[in-house]
C-alpha cells in the first residue's frame, strides 16, 4: 500500500522537475528557479528577459552578465534572447552533498545603468545514486548462548541521493535465525539490525551467511547489498553492558587534534578473558573515522580530525565494547559542535566602474559587492566601511549587498587613481575583519586652461639675422591628460587691426618656439610685441594668452657718416685760419653721426693724414680740430688734413673727411675762392659759373656799401679821438666774434653769432650743405689783410695787427666752388 502511494508522488515529482519553481522579484529582488540535476550543457532552464519584464535585446544593450557568489558560475546567459541554460552538467551531490535543499546562487548585472538581480536556482535531486556499502563483507561474532531477540547493528549504507531517492529500506535474505529490523538515527542514514529469533547451535551450524540488501525510493529503485559473515561462538553467556545507552558531548570547533571528547565505559560479569573489554569505533561514515578515535584501553573518544561548524553540526558515533569471550554491546555517542568566530567575512565584488569621470555627481555608483559571514550564529551583525579619507562611502542595498558610491566631487588632478580599502568586521568574540582593495581610475575631462610659465616675454634677436631664425619660444602647460593637455599655439591679430606683425614673426603651432621671418633693422624698428593664444585640445576647448615683446638688438653696420664737413662737394670744405693764431686755437670741428646705438654708436677722431703733422691735432672725443702751436710765415697757406671718424662697435667701422685749412693774414673773399690746386683742372659747370659772377657782383656792391659807411664812420670818430680801434668801427648788433678784433688766439666762439644757410648750387631740392657766419667782408689794401691807419707805426707790437686780423669767421662756399 506505501509503496503504490509513493509511485504517484514519484511520477509526479519528475514531471515538475523542470517547471518554473519559483520567481519572486520583491523587496530582495530575487528571482528563484528551479532544475533537475545531470540536465545536459545548454538545457533551457529559464528566460530571464521576460522574468524581469525586460525586452528582447535590452540584456545584451545594458550589457548583462552573470556572477557567481562564492560558487563556480553554472549557468550561461543568451544576451539576446534572455534564455538562461546550464553550463555544464549538475551533479547535486557534488554540489551540495547532503545539504537539502540545494540551492545555487548568483546575480545578474546589468550595466547602463547599473542594476543587479539576485537568482536562486534549486537544483533538484534525481535517482542516480545506488546505496552503497563500505564494507563488503562485515563479520560478526554471536555466542550461541545468546539470548533471543538479541539485536546486531550491522553497517549503514551510503546513498548520496537525497529525499526519496535516499536510502529507505533495507532487506534480508531469507535464514532460519535472523529477521531485519530497520532503524531510524537522528543525525544520519537509516541503519538495520539483526534480530535473533531462534538460538544458535554452534556444534549444528558454527557459521551463518547472510545477504543483506539496502535500497532506495528512487523510480525505478536501485539498490547495493553486503555479505554478512555470522560466527557463532562458544559459551560466553554475559554480554558488556555500558553505563549509558547514549552519550553526549559538545566540542568547540577550533578544538585541537587529540583533543578528549567524551569517556564511555562498560562493564562484564564474566571473569576472566571474557571481562576483558575492549572498545572500538562500530560501524561508523567515513566523516566519523577521519575525525574520531577511541582508545580501546580507555574508553576514550579523543579528536583526530579538524571540526567545521560550517560543513557538519553534529556527529553520530557508534562505539562496540567487545569483551574477551568476543560478546559485544553497543553505545552511541553524540557530539555537537559548537560554532566559533574563526571565519572572517568574505567579500565578494561583482562590479567596478572604472575609470569614473572626474565630473561623476555625488552617489554615483562606483562598484557593488556582497558580503557574506559563515558564522553565521556567532559572527553576530557585519559593519563595512572603507579605510582613510576619501570621497566614497558604503551604502546598502538589500539583504548583503551594498555600493560604494561617490560621496564627494572627484578631481583628477589632485587624485588620479583610488585604491579604495574596504573593511568588512564582524562583531565576534573575537572579532575578525577582511580588507578588500579596490582600485578606481579617475578619468580627465577638460576643466583646466592652459598656463604659461611667465606673465610675459621677453625675448632678443639681433639685427641683420638669418630669415627662419629661432629667437625663443613660450611654453604653457595643461594639468589635463591626454587632447586635453595638448596644447595649440598660435598670433593673435593686434587690436589695432595692424596686421604687420605676422610678416615679421611666425610661431610652430606644436611647441610654441618662435621665428623671426626677415631681416630685422634696428634702424628701423627697436622692439614690437604681439600676443601668443594657447589652446588645449578639449572638446569644449579652453585657452590662455600671453604678450611676448621682441627686443632688436644692434649690430655694427652702419659706417659713421660726416655732417661736417661736407664731403658730397665737388671740392673739400676750405677752413681759414689767421696766422695770428696762438696754440690750442679751435680751427673747426668735425661732426659725424652713426645709425648704430650704445657702444656702435660712440665715435672717435684721430687725424691721419696731414700736411704738417706737427700744427695741428684732432680732440678725441668731440673732433675740434686745433693748433698744436702758433703758425710760422715758413707753413704752407694750403694745409691739407684727413680726420678719420671710427665707432666702437665689434668690429669697428670707420670713414675719413677731408678738409682744406688755408693760413690767411685775413679774412678777405680772395681767401674764400682759393680753389684745391688738385682740383683746379676741374671743368666748371656753366650753372656754377653764373652763380658765381652773381654772387661776385653782389659781393662787391655789398662790399662797397660797407666801405662807404666805414669811411664815414671812421672820419667822425677821427674829430674826437686821436686813437682808434678797429673794433669801433663795426656796429654793436652784428655780434662780430671779439677774438677777430681782441686777437685772444685761443680759438674759442663763446659769444653767439648769426649764419647764414648755404645750399649747393646746381642741385634741384636746395640741399642743405653748411651755415655760414654772418660777418661784413672787407676790401683791405693789402694782400695781407691787414688795415693800416695814421697811427699804427704808433702802436704796440701786432696789437693792431692781431685786433685786425681776428679769428676764424667760419665763412664757407659752396661746395661747387671747393
Amino acid at each position: 500500500m506505501a509503496a503504490a502511494c509513493r509511485k504517484p508522488l514519484q511520477n509526479r515529482q519528475v514531471r515538475s522537475l523542470l517547471l518554473l519553481w519559483c520567481v519572486s522579484v520583491g523587496g530582495a529582488a530575487t528571482i528563484r528557479y528551479s532544475v533537475a540535476e545531470e540536465m545536459e550543457s545548454g538545457s533551457f532552464v529559464a528566460n530571464v528577459a521576460k522574468d524581469l519584464g525586460l525586452e528582447v535585446g535590452k540584456l545584451a544593450e545594458r550589457g548583462a552578465r552573470l556572477v557567481a557568489e562564492g560558487n563556480k558560475l553554472h549557468f550561461r546567459l543568451h544576451r539576446k534572447t534572455g534564455d538562461l541554460f546550464v553550463k555544464e552538467k549538475l551533479d547535486r551531490e557534488a554540489l551540495c552533498g547532503k545539504t537539502d535543499p540545494c540551492v545555487l546562487h548568483f546575480e545578474i548585472i546589468l550595466s547602463e545603468p547599473l542594476q543587479s538581480f539576485r537568482v536562486e536556482v534549486r537544483v533538484f535531486d534525481i535517482n542516480d545514486n545506488a546505496p552503497v556499502f563500505l564494507n563488503k563483507e562485515p563479520f560478526l561474532k554471536i555466542p550461541e548462548s545468546t539470548p533471543l531477540g538479541s539485536r546486531f547493528p550491522l553497517q549503514s549504507a551510503q546513498d548520496l541521493d537525497v529525499g526519496l531517492n535516499g536510502l529507505q529500506n533495507y532487506t534480508l535474505s531469507a535464514n532460519a535465525y535472523f529477521h531485519l529490523h530497520t532503524r531510524f538515527r537522528s543525525h544520519g542514514p537509516k541503519y538495520a539490525e539483526l534480530v535473533l529469533d531462534n538460538p544458535l547451535d554452534r556444534e549444528e551450524q558454527p557459521e551463518v551467511n547472510l545477504t543483506i540488501t539496502a535500497v532506495d525510493g528512487g523510480s525505478p529503485p536501485k539498490s547495493g547489498t553486503a555479505n554478512i559473515r555470522v560466527v557463532v561462538l562458544d559459551v560466553n553467556d554475559h554480554v558488556p553492558q555500558f553505563s549509558r545507552l547514549v552519550y553526549r558531548a559538545q566540542v568547540p570547533e577550533n578544538s585541537d587534534n587529540g583533543s578528549l571528547v567524551v569517556v564511555v565505559t562498560a562493564t562484564d560479569l564474566d571473569e576472566g578473558t571474557n571481562k576483558q573489554i575492549t572498545y572500538s569505533l562500530a560501524e561508523n561514515s567515513e566523516a566519523v573515522l577521519q575525525t574520531f578515535l577511541v582508545d580501546p584501553q580507555t574508553g576514550e573518544v579523543l579528536l583526530r580530525g579538524p571540526l567545521d561548524f560550517e560543513t557538519t553540526e553534529t556527529y553520530d558515533i557508534d562505539i562496540q565494547a567487545t569483551d574477551g569471550g568476543g560478546l559485544s554491546a553497543h553505545s552511541k555517542v553524540l557530539v555537537e559542535v559548537v560554532d566559533v568566530n574563526d571565519n572572517p567575512p568574505e567579500v565578494t565584488v561583482s562590479s567596478v566602474s572604472s575609470p569614473l569621470p572626474e565630473d561623476s555627481p555625488l552617489q554615483t555608483v562606483v562598484a557593488l559587492f556582497s558580503i557574506r559571514d559563515r558564522d553565521v550564529r556567532v559572527g553576530g551583525k557585519i559593519t563595512c566601511f572603507l579605510r582613510g579619507d576619501l570621497p566614497f562611502v558604503v551604502k546598502h542595498t538589500f539583504r548583503n549587498s551594498y555600493s560604494l558610491v561617490t560621496d564627494r566631487s572627484l578631481d583628477r588632478e589632485d587624485v588620479s587613481s583610488y585604491n579604495i580599502t574596504l573593511v568588512a568586521m564582524d562583531t565576534g568574540p573575537p572579532s575578525l575583519s577582511t580588507e578588500t582593495v579596490i582600485e578606481v581610475l579617475i578619468s580627465d575631462i577638460n576643466d583646466n586652461p592652459p598656463v604659461f610659465q611667465e606673465d610675459s616675454y621677453i625675448l632678443t634677436v639681433r639685427e641683420n639675422n638669418s630669415p627662419a631664425v629661432f629667437i625663443g619660444k613660450v611654453h604653457a602647460e595643461d594639468l589635463d591628460v591626454g587632447e586635453n593637455a595638448q596644447v595649440t599655439y598660435s598670433l593673435l591679430p593686434p587690436k589695432s587691426g595692424d596686421l604687420s606683425v605676422f610678416a615679421y614673426i611666425s610661431i610652430n603651432s606644436d611647441n610654441g618656439k618662435l621665428y623671426a621671418l626677415r631681416t630685422m633693422d634696428y634702424e628701423a624698428i627697436q622692439d614690437f610685441q604681439f600676443v601668443v593664444k594657447a589652446t588645449d585640445g578639449g572638446f569644449l576647448s579652453l585657452s590662455s594668452q600671453v604678450t611676448v615683446r621682441v627686443v632688436v638688438l644692434d649690430d655694427n653696420d652702419n659706417r659713421p657718416m660726416i655732417l661736417y664737413p661736407l664731403q658730397n662737394g665737388s671740392l673739400p670744405c676750405n677752413d681759414l685760419v689767421p696766422r695770428s693764431a696762438e696754440a690750442g686755437y679751435l680751427v673747426t670741428k668735425v661732426v659725424a653721426v652713426d645709425g648704430d646705438s650704445g657702444q656702435n654708436s660712440w665715435l672717435s677722431y684721430h687725424l691721419l693724414k696731414a700736411t704738417d703733422l706737427g700744427l695741428f691735432s684732432v680732440q678725441r672725443q668731440n673732433g675740434e680740430i686745433r693748433t698744436l702751436r702758433q703758425i710760422s710765415e715758413r707753413d704752407p697757406m694750403m694745409q691739407k688734413l684727413i680726420i678719420l671718424v671710427q665707432d666702437h662697435g665689434q668690429p669697428a667701422l670707420s670713414t675719413t673727411a677731408s678738409l682744406n685749412i688755408l693760413l690767411v693774414d685775413g679774412f678777405s673773399e680772395p681767401y674764400l675762392q682759393f680753389q684745391d690746386p688738385s682740383k683746379h683742372s676741374r671743368k666748371v659747370n656753366p650753372t656754377t659759373k653764373y652763380l658765381v659772377i652773381s654772387l661776385a657782383v653782389l659781393s662787391f656792391l655789398f662790399l662797397f656799401s660797407v666801405t662807404v659807411i666805414f669811411i664815414i664812420h671812421v672820419y667822425q670818430k677821427i674829430k674826437h679821438r686821436d686813437k682808434i680801434t678797429i673794433q669801433e668801427h663795426f656796429y654793436d648788433d652784428c655780434n662780430f666774434p671779439n677774438n677777430l678784433v681782441q686777437g685772444r688766439g685761443n680759438g674759442s666762439l663763446p659769444q653767439p653769432c648769426p649764419y647764414d644757410m648755404c645750399s649747393a648750387t646746381g642741385t634741384g631740392n636746395s640741399e642743405f650743405r653748411f651755415l655760414k657766419r654772418f660777418m661784413p667782408n672787407f676790401p683791405f689794401p693789402h694782400a695781407t689783410g691787414e688795415v693800416k691807419t695814421e697811427d699804427d707805426s704808433s702802436l704796440p707790437p701786432n696789437s693792431n695787427r692781431n685786433q685786425s686780423r681776428g679769428s676764424k669767421g667760419h665763412a664757407r662756399i659752396d661746395d661747387d666752388y671747393m
